[in-house]
C-alpha cells in the first residue's frame, strides 16, 4: 500500500493535468517531489514548480540516474509504462505506480470505477447524474478529466466517487480496487501500447483484481470476451452483475426493446439512450446506480434529464436530405462499428488519422453493403485503404475540410455523412474535440 508521507521521495513523470495535480497532493503531504519531464518545462512552469518547493527538474526526456534518488515513481497515465528506464527502476527495487495505486491509503470515499473500450465517459458521467438525482453528493473523475489526485487532497467529502479509468491507469493502479467496477465493452484498441489484443484484455480485467465478497463486478453479457474470460480467467470474490439482452436468467439489467428491467423496476428509455450503443450504456449506468442505493424514481429522472455528450453521433445538421453526424470521439474499431450499426440508410464515411494498430478488417462486415463511399484523410489513409478497397469505393483527402466538401458533392437524399475516423486525431489535431468542431464549422460552411 502507497502511502505519501514528508519521509517519502516521490518522482512524477510527465507534467500534464495528473502530473500537475500529482505534484500538488505530494507537496500537500510534504513528500519530496522532483520532475522528470519528455517536453521541455518553460520558464512560467518553472516558477510554478519552484514556487511549490519542486527544486529539481530535468526535460528533454527520462533519466535513469535521475529518477532512481527516488522511493516511488509517479507515472501519468499517457507515458508508457514499459519504457525501458520504467523497467530499469523496477528491476533496482524502486516502486512504479500510477496515481490509482495512492487510493488505498488515501481514499476514504467508495468507488465506482467504469472502464471499456468505448462509452466510458457517457457512463461515468450518467452514473453521476443519476446519484445525483436521488440527493448524492458525488465527485466525477479520473480519466474523465479532474485527476484523482485532486479528490484526495482535498476534504473528501462525496458519498460517491465515480471514476472513469482507462486501460492506461490500470496498467499501473496497484492495489487499487472499487467497490463497484463496470465493464462496458472491450473491443481492439491501442494495439500501438500493447503486446496484443489478449495483452490489453487483461489489462481491462484488472479492474476486478482483489474485489472481495462485499464489492460488485458489472460485466457486459453480450460482450463475448468477457464472458469468456469471465467464465476461465477472471478470479475475484466479488458479486457479478450482468448488462445486456435477453439475459438468461441472471441477475443485472436486461435490456428489452427500448426498456432496461432491473429486478423488479423498468425504465423506458427516450431519445438519445434509445440508440446503440447507449441502450447498452444507460443499462450499465442504471445497474451501478441501483447497486449504489438508487431509488427507481431518482434513477427515472436523472435518465430523462441526461444531455448526451459532444462528439458522440451528434447530429449537426441535415442539409438538402443529408445527414451531418459527428462522432470524432469513434477513434477505434468497435466504435466505428457501433455507429454504423445505429445508422439507417447509406453512409458516407470519413475516417482515417493516427493509426492505433488495429486490425481495420474486423470492420468489413460492419461497412459491406452500408458504407457507399469512404473518404479517407490522414497517416492510415493508405492502411486503411488497402484493407477496405474491396469492400467499397475508397477515395483519399488531402483534409477534413476537402473530405466534408467531396461528401457533400457526392451525397444523395437519405444518405449520412459521418465522421467516424476509427483512429487517433493526433497527426491533424489536438485532439478529437477540436477533430470534430472543425468537422462542424465545415459542415456549416456547406450550409
Amino acid at each position: 500500500m502507497l502511502k505519501i508521507s514528508t519521509d517519502t521521495k516521490v518522482a512524477v513523470v510527465g507534467l500534464g493535468k495528473s502530473g500537475r495535480s500529482a505534484i500538488r497532493f505530494c507537496r500537500g503531504l510534504g513528500a519530496a517531489v522532483v520532475l522528470s519531464e519528455s517536453g521541455r518545462v518553460d520558464t512560467e512552469t518553472a516558477a510554478w514548480l519552484h514556487g511549490l518547493g519542486v527544486l529539481r527538474y530535468e526535460d528533454g526526456g527520462h533519466s535513469l540516474d535521475f529518477l532512481r534518488c527516488a522511493d516511488l515513481v509517479l507515472v501519468s497515465p499517457g507515458v508508457p509504462h514499459y519504457l525501458p528506464v520504467l523497467q530499469k527502476l523496477r528491476q533496482s527495487g524502486v516502486t512504479v505506480a500510477g496515481e490509482l495505486a495512492l487510493a488505498p491509503a488515501h481514499l476514504r470515499t467508495p468507488v465506482i470505477a467504469v472502464t471499456g473500450t468505448n462509452g466510458k465517459t457517457t457512463v461515468t458521467t450518467l452514473i453521476g447524474d443519476l446519484l445525483r438525482a436521488a440527493g448524492q453528493k458525488v465527485f466525477v473523475g479520473g480519466n474523465i478529466g479532474t485527476p484523482l489526485t485532486d479528490y484526495l487532497a482535498g476534504p473528501q467529502d462525496s458519498q460517491w466517487l465515480v471514476l472513469e479509468v482507462s486501460s492506461f491507469q490500470l496498467d499501473l493502479a496497484g492495489e487499487f480496487t472499487p467497490q463497484i467496477g463496470v465493464l462496458l465493452n472491450i473491443s481492439p484498441d491501442h494495439l500501438d501500447r500493447y503486446r496484443d489484443l489478449g495483452d490489453y484484455v487483461r489489462t481491462k480485467m484488472r479492474l476486478f483484481t482483489g474485489q472481495g465478497a462485499g464489492d460488485t463486478a458489472i460485466i457486459n453479457y453480450d460482450d463475448e470476451r468477457q464472458q469468456t474470460f469471465a467464465a476461465g480467467e477472471l478470479n475475484c470474490q466479488a458479486r457479478k452483475l450482468y448488462f445486456g439482452h435477453n439475459l438468461p436468467r441472471l441477475a443485472g439489467a436486461d435490456i428489452v426493446g427500448r426498456q432496461v428491467h432491473c429486478g423488479s423496476a423498468s425504465f423506458a428509455l427516450s431519445g438519445s439512450l434509445a440508440r446503440s450503443p447507449n441502450l447498452e450504456n444507460a443499462a450499465a449506468a442504471i445497474l451501478a446506480a441501483r447497486t449504489a442505493g438508487c431509488l427507481p424514481a431518482a434513477i427515472k429522472q436523472g435518465l430523462a434529464d441526461f444531455q448526451a455528450l459532444p462528439h458522440r453521433m451528434t447530429l449537426v445538421a441535415e442539409i438538402a436530405g443529408v445527414s451531418y453526424i459527428d462522432d470524432s470521439k469513434a477513434t477505434n474499431i468497435g466504435a466505428v462499428a457501433a455507429a454504423l450499426a445505429a445508422i439507417d440508410g447509406p453512409v458516407i464515411l470519413i475516417g482515417g488519422g493516427r493509426d492505433k494498430g488495429g486490425d481495420y478488417g474486423l470492420l468489413a462486415e460492419s461497412v459491406r453493403g452500408k458504407v457507399k463511399t469512404m473518404l479517407l484523410i490522414g497517416e492510415a489513409a493508405d492502411r486503411m485503404a488497402q484493407a477496405f478497397a474491396s469492400l467499397t469505393n475508397v477515395e483519399m483527402a488531402a483534409s477534413l475540410a476537402g473530405a466534408v466538401s467531396r461528401a457533400a458533392a457526392i451525397s444523395r437524399r437519405g444518405d449520412s455523412v459521418l465522421l467516424s475516423p476509427a483512429c487517433a486525431s493526433f497527426d491533424m489535431f489536438t485532439g478529437y474535440v477540436q477533430r470534430g468542431e472543425a468537422f462542424q464549422r465545415y459542415v456549416a460552411a456547406l450550409g
